[in-house]
């Protein structure tokens, strides 16, 4: 059985019309966070983008990296994971993400990727990438935004950390 969502009455909100298991509701918690992070959605409430990312993100038991692209207005082009890793790192190749910004003829990228560990606090590997891609974006006039790393018990945002 495929539960479905009614809406609500207020936007945002909505109606689940019979009981559901807890793999059915977080499986609607993930349709949910592709719908926020589809083609076309502008990038006007990051704090919703985020939620979107951790509920994607969280519970994979294995290190996965991908990214938000933006067109030039930074509306989303497409959410795609990259790089899937082992329980505590991934290799991230700098030339497949520019190759993927440019096929999709990004002007902006924002980079997530999650810590099964739980614990969103990046490490030098992760600080030490996000310079690498950021260089290399930029030599195509890609802008890196954010590095977003997501975990269980919460985010950490390299732009708010002044980190980008």
């Amino acid at each position: 059985m495929t539960t479905q969502l009614i809406a609500g009455e207020l936007p945002g909100t909505y109606v689940v019309p019979e009981a559901v298991t807890d793999s059915e509701l977080m499986r609607l918690a993930n349709l949910l966070a592709r719908r926020r992070l589809k083609r076309g959605r502008p990038l006007s409430n990051l704090d919703a983008v985020i939620s979107s990312l951790q509920t994607l993100l969280m519970n994979y038991e294995r290190e996965v990296f991908g990214m938000i692209l933006l067109d030039n207005r930074h509306r989303i082009i497409e959410f795609v994971e990259l790089f899937m890793g082992s329980i505590n790192s991934a290799s991230v190749y700098p030339r497949e993400v520019v190759k993927k910004a440019l096929l999709q003829n990004a002007a902006a990228v924002i980079l997530v990727h999650n810590h099964p560990s739980g614990d969103p606090d990046p490490s030098q590997a992760d600080r030490d990438i996000t310079n690498r891609l950021q260089e290399a974006l930029g030599t195509v006039e890609v802008r890196l935004l954010d590095h977003i790393v997501v975990g269980v018990e919460g985010t950490v945002s390299f732009a708010e950390r002044g980190l980008i």
